[in-house]
């Protein structure tokens, strides 16, 4: 069939390229459409990574969690051939190696695995979260430092400037509640949530859109938790965001709860509810957030 032999990898690049391959890299999802250095096949284990790369048009044949990233990062659709790579924490290395990458997009958070995933291809390792950093500019950063490492620069530079476009008109819509600070908010159970600092993915976005924090305690990869429920009495002239849908059995239990309902902004009617979006994401999940936020608070 072949005119001289090929390795594995070499044959399933042959096949995507022509269309038969069980991974085929489709961009027409992303929001530029570019074939990346050289056409090279991304397998991307860490979230925030995926995001990035999908931002710039560079579609990852591979990564991890596929189900449940699509729940939560609704707004970043992947093709649905690309290949699901298990657990983020535990990724398939059978998997991995069957999707012939020529890069992984890795991020601290995996450095454990480093060695074993360079076994399999290239490591490009980008830092999203920093302990006593916001999140934010190290995601908007990442844009241009993937986009360099795939050779293409210029998808880099738009996709980035067009992100800081969206933030600007989203900060701009949000003037007139700046002078309430914003509680955000993910429920575990009826008595404990989880709270975002200013160094989260949320926290430092609330920052870039020219709104207060209301938590200003410490944090712990970002966040704290569990909090107990009591310490939003604390609170009461803020804005309480839940930026996840609330379990079932929390919901009904918060709905009777003496202390939920005592709290000032529950009173007050100054509780939003969010769509499911990607706390440990990139840029994308950054803005969906911020949209979303935007429409909430345009509601009270």
């Amino acid at each position: 069939m072949f005119d001289r032999p090929y390795g594995r990898r070499a044959l399933l690049k042959l096949f995507a390229a022509t269309g038969l391959a069980g991974v085929p890299v489709h961009m027409h999802a992303a929001p530029v459409a570019q074939s990346g250095a050289a056409g090279l096949r991304l397998a991307a284990i860490d979230w925030a990574m995926l995001e990035t790369a999908w931002a710039i048009g560079h579609v990852p044949v591979a990564a991890s969690e596929i189900i449940r990233f699509r729940i939560e990062s609704a707004s970043v659709p992947l093709p649905a051939e690309t290949l699901d790579l298990g657990l983020r924490g535990t990724p398939n290395f059978e998997q991995l190696r069957f999707s012939a990458p020529d890069l992984i997009l890795s991020s601290p958070f995996y450095t454990r695995h480093e060695a074993a995933l360079s076994a399999v291809a290239p490591v490009f390792s980008l830092p999203f979260f920093v302990r006593g950093e916001p999140s934010l500019p190290h995601a908007l950063d990442a844009i241009e430092a993937l986009a360099e490492r795939l050779d293409d620069p210029v998808a880099g530079h738009r996709s980035r400037q067009d992100a800081e476009t969206q933030f600007d008109r989203i900060a701009a819509r949000l003037k007139a509640h700046a002078d309430r600070p914003v509680m955000l908010i993910d429920f575990g159970d009826a008595r404990h949530f989880r709270a975002f600092g200013f160094d989260s993915l949320y926290g430092s976005t609330l920052t870039r859109l020219g709104l207060a924090n209301a938590w200003q305690d410490g944090t712990q990869f970002s966040f704290a938790a569990p909090v107990p429920l009591d310490r939003l009495a604390d609170m009461p002239d803020a804005s309480f965001v839940i930026v996840s849908p609330v379990p079932l059995e929390a919901r009904e239990q918060l709905q009777r709860s003496v202390l939920w309902n005592a709290l000032v902004p529950v009173k007050a009617a100054r509780v939003h509810q969010l769509s499911a979006t990607n706390a440990f994401g990139g840029v994308p999940s950054a803005l969906t957030f911020a949209e979303g936020l935007a429409k909430a608070l345009a509601t009270a």
